[in-house]
This record gives structure tokens, C-alpha cells and sequence, in this order.
């Protein structure tokens, strides 16, 4: 099963996150300090059908990651999620 991360920021640079699977909420929480802490504990509460995760960032997709990048690579996919939120909000503009 393929789940999606939905990361989206709070104020004062905290940032909220839910997961799903065909669109379905399976759990969330709020008040995480950055996207990468967001990343590891949507992970940490993923069960073992999981395989891999679409990264959303501000609604917007960034990759679709296997389980063993998400926890070897977290600073770089958090990076690239912004990266690509801010490419395409630029050109939305």
C-alpha cells in the first residue's frame, strides 16, 4: 500500500501533518516543530502495509518515496518538498 503524507504549516513555523490512503484519514497530529519531524512520525505510525509514501507539501506532491528512503533521507526529502512547493507556487503566480 501506498499512503500520502499531507504536510501543511501552522503558525509560528510549526507545522501539522495527516496521512491517508485512497483518501481515507488514518491518523494526524499537530505542533511538530519542522516538515522533517513531520515526516518521521508519519512514519513511525505507519503499519507494516505500507511500502512507500507520497510526499504533499501545501497540497502539492513532491515524489513518492519507498519506506527505506524516508528514514535514511528525511532532510533531503523534506528539502526537495519545499523545493518543489516553492518551483510551483512561483509559476502559479
Amino acid at each position: 500500500m501506498i499512503v500520502r503524507f499531507h504536510i501543511d504549516p501552522m503558525e509560528q513555523d510549526l507545522y501539522e501533518y495527516s496521512v491517508s490512503y485512497e483518501g481515507e484519514p488514518l491518523y494526524a497530529d499537530v505542533g511538530l516543530a519542522s516538515i522533517e519531524d513531520c515526516i518521521v512520525a508519519a512514519t513511525e505510525g505507519l503499519d507494516q502495509e505500507a511500502v512507500a509514501a507520497e510526499i504533499a507539501y501545501k497540497g502539492i506532491i513532491s515524489g513518492t518515496y519507498p519506506l527505506a528512503s524516508l528514514a535514511l533521507m528525511t532532510a533531503q526529502i523534506a528539502d526537495h518538498a519545499v523545493q518543489t512547493t516553492l518551483a510551483i507556487e512561483e509559476v502559479s503566480e
